[in-house]
């Protein structure tokens, strides 16, 4: 039994390919997961961002504020429920996730509709802040989203371009469990593009 905590910003579509792919990998087995909160804001601050990146770093710095507000309220289950209901909206039918969507996102997961005012509050910026540097702190240097930790051994990624069947979901947890947990094991990593294939299968057809 492995206790894995993954890492994302709300706005990353692999980090959203990742994670759909754990919860599903993970459910019928033994380990814990939990859905924790990074910023690619954050991570960008003090750098050139490139025309194309601005506008989803900005949405990550608003979008950040009230994952974080959710978080404050309800802890890492919240920031999983909000995940799920805003993340459909984000990747899943790629719609604005402007305050009255937001608004309807949380209500959608149990949490007070109220909280999108946070989008336009700096006062969760320091939060936000905290969160990344935990995500940072356990990488051991400087990583961007998703980064997973599998029993305290940070790694960046996984990065998926697609989500694997269900038959290998499974298969590629375990594998990711032996290989973070065997000592000595540091990195794997290939060239890859994006941005990934994102399932619009609904769940219940699945």
């Amino acid at each position: 039994m492995a206790d894995i905590d993954l890492y994302l910003d709300p706005v990353c579509p692999f980090a959203w390919v990742s994670s759909r792919w754990l919860l599903a990998a993970a459910q019928a087995g033994p380990h814990t997961v939990r859905l924790r909160q990074m910023s690619l804001a954050v991570l960008n601050e003090g750098h050139d961002v490139d025309a194309d990146h601005r506008p989803m770093i900005e949405r990550s710095r608003r979008l950040g504020r009230v994952f974080a507000a959710a978080t404050a309220t309800g802890g890492p289950e919240a920031f999983a429920r909000l995940y799920d209901t805003a993340g459909n909206r984000l990747h899943v039918h790629a719609q604005d996730l402007g305050p009255a969507a937001l608004a309807e996102s949380l209500s959608a997961a149990d949490l007070d509709p109220a909280l999108a005012r946070y989008l336009d509050d700096p006062s969760l910026d320091n939060a936000v802040t905290r969160s990344h540097q935990a995500s940072q702190d356990v990488l051991g240097g400087t990583g961007g989203s998703p980064i997973i930790v599998i029993d305290g051994h940070g790694f960046q990624g996984p990065v998926l371009t697609e989500t694997p069947a269900a038959e290998q979901g499974p298969v590629l947890l375990e594998a990711l469990v032996t290989a973070a947990t065997t000592p000595g094991f540091a990195a794997l990593h290939r060239p890859y593009h994006g941005p990934p294939k994102i399932d619009t299968t609904p769940e219940e057809a699945r």
